[in-house]
């Protein structure tokens, strides 16, 4: 067995959902067998060219899959097959402006229900937590690496505050998906990235998670996700105007 080869992956804009699939296309093949412990962080970061944080959240996803686990102090190994969850969705298969309409419905009326809870369950390290993404994103330098990861990162950590262990795996895994896509429909569009209104919305959303106002979470939660689907022209005919 030849053993992972990752240099063979092109380096141009490689985003957490890109570096992912290549490290499951080596665990696909064989090359990383269950019960492998991944190379560490700084050797991925290399091998892909990509900062720690966009290898670290690649490696999110990959739990959210199930096809790695990660052991505190230890590092990320492959799991057993048996262990592995069934849902999947390839981030090809989203250039269909259908299925991507779908999946972002989906992500909508999950998350603003989720920004309800937290605002209700956070605990001041969970807000603390935020805080940190939200201060990354602010200052980062190279948005698709940096500020990307941060915010695939503020909302894990909103998905942990509702308090039910049930949203970070199901919107973690969907979030991957969604942010892969639309990175890839910027592309396509020749779009800028808006990226004062993103951390302007994310301010909001982390003002009313902090003020325990639930209300207000949801509908800042909502003004955000309707603002991200208009910035790569995404239809929302689909909303119900009471969501």
């Amino acid at each position: 067995m030849s053993g992972p080869n990752f240099s063979s992956l092109s380096r141009k804009n490689l985003l957490p959902g890109r570096v992912a699939d290549g490290i499951r296309a080596e665990i696909e093949a064989g090359n990383l067998q269950p019960g492998d412990k991944l190379p560490t962080e700084h050797s991925l970061a290399d091998s892909f060219a990509v900062s720690r944080s966009v290898i670290r959240e690649a490696i999110a996803h990959l739990r959210n899959e199930g096809l790695v686990e990660s052991r505190q102090g230890v590092g990320a190994f492959v799991t057993l097959p048996a262990e592995r969850e069934t849902l999947r969705i390839a981030a090809d298969g989203l250039t269909d402006i259908e299925r991507f309409r779908d999946l972002y419905q989906l992500r909508l009326v999950l998350e603003i229900s989720a920004a309800g809870l937290a605002a209700r369950n956070r605990t001041d390290a969970q807000l603390a937590a935020l805080d940190d993404a939200l201060a990354i994103m602010s200052g980062a330098k190279k948005w698709e690496e940096e500020g990307i990861a941060a915010d695939l990162k503020f909302h894990e950590i909103l998905a942990k505050a509702t308090g039910n262990e049930y949203f970070p795996a199901v919107l973690g895994f969907i979030a991957q998906r969604i942010g892969q896509a639309i990175v890839t429909a910027r592309e396509r569009e020749g779009m800028k990235a808006v990226v004062s209104a993103t951390i302007s919305e994310h301010t909001a959303i982390r003002d009313a998670i902090a003020s325990g106002n639930a209300e207000e979470a949801r509908k800042v939660m909502k003004t955000h996700l309707v603002s991200a689907a208009q910035r790569v022209s995404l239809k929302m005919e689909f909303l119900e105007d009471g969501l």
